[in-house]
């Protein structure tokens, strides 16, 4: 596997494309769950298979080489990436797991993107193991599966590089109580500092059609959160920390330009942003950024967050 540091690109492959759409490249055709309960009566498919689609239930959209680091970071013996890469194929032959691409006027992507099929579904109840995923979720828009992606990352990329690190949630749900909307971050992580839980919560911000209109519409409900915010709300005992997930330096500024015009601040909270790209450096405790005015200018400022060593 291709490790962070030897990342050499400077475009997220989770950035947006202009014109860019999702191709299926799973499997047509039936399988019968008969035929699937043979193949595991066979040994054929077994408990790697198994991890593999829990993996995917939890995390709802991964690309194969996520799915590796999260095998690792469970210390699951997989082999390599061409091992694990054989094992997906037989559960898209089998219809457990689905697989997609995305293509534009660039090129197709270099990465698929694995999803979970009906049979995936079937197999995770009969082993009482939760599972929400409903037919629908596959029919997600490139913009909702990059932002899945991209907070995927972010969350493995803390759990392998930081050491105060102690548990994550993927779509916390979030309640503004004056409009009485729940709303969902892309991901909450805690961590514990100093013998105290701290706790971020990150937005994934894709550069998408009207992305400006959705940020300021995203950015009331938060500000609904913080400003009548007592211990508690959402399952926070203390006040969260937010960070912007953006796809690189520009879109930081870019969002920082759309909360100073439309004047959108949070008087008990500090706005902090970080990069797709960020992720890959071996140490995050310099990954944060922040915008502070100097020299009658506003600049782009590099945080040195020791909780994130």
């Amino acid at each position: 596997m291709i490790e962070d540091s030897d990342i050499k690109t400077t475009v997220s492959p989770f950035a947006m494309r202009e014109g860019e759409i999702k191709i299926f490249d799973g499997k047509d055709g039936y399988v019968s769950m008969n035929q699937i309960l043979q193949k595991i009566n066979q040994g054929q498919i077994n408990d790697l298979h198994f991890k593999i689609i829990e993996l995917v239930n939890k995390f709802e959209f991964l690309t194969s080489r996520q799915i590796l680091q999260l095998l690792e970071l469970e210390k699951v013996e997989v082999g390599s990436q061409d091992k694990l890469n054989k094992r997906l194929e037989q559960l898209i032959k089998c219809k457990i797991l689905t697989r997609y691409y995305f293509t534009s006027k660039e090129g197709n992507s270099i990465y698929r993107v694995y999803a979970l099929e009906k049979m995936g579904k079937y197999l995770l109840n009969s082993r009482e193991i939760d599972c929400k995923w409903q037919p629908s979720d596959n029919a997600k828009p490139v913009e909702m599966i990059k932002k899945k992606l991209a907070g995927n990352q972010l969350v493995i990329a803390y759990m392998k590089k930081v050491k105060s690190f102690k548990s994550f949630e993927l779509k916390p749900e979030i309640k503004a109580k004056l409009n009485s909307k729940i709303f969902k971050p892309i991901a909450k992580i805690t961590f514990n500092y100093q013998g105290k839980d701290i706790d971020f919560v990150y937005e994934a911000i894709r550069r998408n059609e009207d992305y400006e209109k959705k940020l300021i519409e995203r950015m009331n409900l938060w500000k609904d959160f913080y400003e009548n915010f007592v211990p508690g709300d959402s399952g926070f005992s203390n006040i969260p920390q937010l960070v912007f997930l953006c796809e690189d330096n520009k879109q930081m500024a870019e969002v920082y330009k759309i909360l100073f015009i439309n004047k959108i601040k949070i008087d008990k909270i500090n706005f902090y942003y970080t990069t797709d790209l960020k992720q890959n450096e071996e140490r995050l405790d310099k990954s944060l950024y922040d915008f502070v005015y100097e020299d009658n200018q506003f600049k782009l400022r590099n945080i040195e967050a020791k909780i994130l060593e």
